[in-house]
C-alpha cells in the first residue's frame, strides 16, 4: 500500500503537470536538458576543450546519470512500462542517455549527445497549463490526419517539377546551361521552393518569362500543404481533450473519452 502511493507521487510529480510540483519538475527537467545540451556544443569547440574539458566532462555524465535515473523512474511509477518505453518520448530519453555510455568505446559519439534536446517538446506539457492545450500532440495528429492529401500534393509537385524542367530544357538548351533534364528540373525545384541559389538561370527572354510564371506558381503552392494541415488542426482541436493517462502517459485523447485509446487505462 506504501509502495503504491510513493508511486502514484511520482507518476504525479513525473507525468503530471497540473501541479505545482509537476509543473516544477518540468521546468527543472528542460533547465537541465539545456544546460546538458550547452555543455556538448562547448565541448566540440577546440579552445574550451583544452581549457575546461575535465570539468565539462564530468558535467557530462553528471546530467547522463541524472537523465539515466529519471528515465528509470518513468518506467518504475507508470502503470505500463512498455508502453512508455515504446512511446515517442519513451524512444527519445532512452536516445538521449545511451550516446554517452557508447563513448566509453567509442569516445566522438558522446557528441550525438545534443540529440537530448529533442526532450524539450516536453515544455508543451507546461505551456498547456497557461495558454495552450497540447499543441506538440495536436500538430503531430494533424499532420498524421493530412497525410494522404500531403502525399497526392507532394507527388503533384514532382509532376508540375518534371514538366517544367523539360520545358525549361527544351526553351534553353545545353548552351544556357541546362544541360539535361533532371538538372533542368533541378532549376525547377530550386524555383518553385523560392531558394533561387543562382547557379543557373534562363538566358532567353522566353526562358525568362517561364521561370517568372514558375516563380509566382511557387508562392502558390507553399499555401497548399499549410492549409491543409491549419484544417485538420482546427478540427482536432475542438475534439481533444488531454488528460494524461496513467497507463501510458499518452495525453492524445478524444472529448469525453473513458477510456485511454492506446492502452485501455480508464482516465480519472
Amino acid at each position: 500500500m506504501k509502495n503504491n502511493y510513493y508511486k502514484d507521487k511520482l507518476y504525479e510529480i513525473i507525468f503530471e503537470s497540473d501541479t505545482p510540483a509537476g509543473k516544477g519538475f518540468d521546468i527543472l527537467l528542460i533547465i537541465s536538458i539545456l544546460l546538458s545540451v550547452i555543455v556538448v556544443m562547448i565541448d566540440s569547440v577546440q579552445y574550451y576543450n583544452l581549457l575546461y574539458g575535465k570539468t565539462l566532462y564530468l558535467l557530462e555524465w553528471f546530467f547522463t546519470i541524472l537523465f539515466t535515473l529519471e528515465y528509470f523512474l518513468r518506467i518504475y511509477c507508470i502503470g505500463k512500462p512498455t508502453m512508455y518505453i515504446r512511446s515517442f518520448f519513451g524512444i527519445i530519453d532512452l536516445l538521449s542517455i545511451i550516446p554517452t555510455y557508447i563513448s566509453l568505446f567509442l569516445p566522438a559519439s558522446r557528441y550525438l549527445s545534443v540529440i537530448r534536446i529533442l526532450r524539450v517538446l516536453r515544455i508543451f506539457r507546461i505551456l498547456k497549463l497557461i495558454l495552450y492545450i497540447g499543441e506538440a500532440n495536436l500538430l503531430m495528429e494533424a499532420i498524421t490526419a493530412s497525410r494522404r492529401k500531403i502525399i497526392v500534393f507532394l507527388f503533384s509537385l514532382l509532376t508540375l517539377t518534371a514538366i517544367l524542367g523539360s520545358l525549361m530544357y527544351l526553351i534553353e538548351g545545353e548552351e544556357n546551361g541546362f544541360t539535361s533534364i533532371p538538372r533542368s528540373i533541378y532549376w525547377a525545384i530550386v524555383t518553385i521552393t523560392t531558394v533561387g541559389y543562382g547557379d543557373i538561370s534562363p538566358q532567353t527572354e522566353l526562358g525568362q518569362i517561364f521561370a517568372s510564371f514558375a516563380m509566382i506558381l511557387g508562392y502558390a503552392t507553399i499555401a497548399v500543404p499549410t492549409g491543409i494541415i491549419s484544417a485538420e488542426f482546427t478540427t482536432i482541436t475542438k475534439k481533444q481533450n488531454n488528460q494524461v493517462c496513467s497507463g501510458c502517459g499518452d495525453e492524445n485523447h478524444e472529448e469525453g473519452a473513458i477510456f485511454c485509446k492506446i492502452c485501455g487505462t480508464e482516465l480519472d
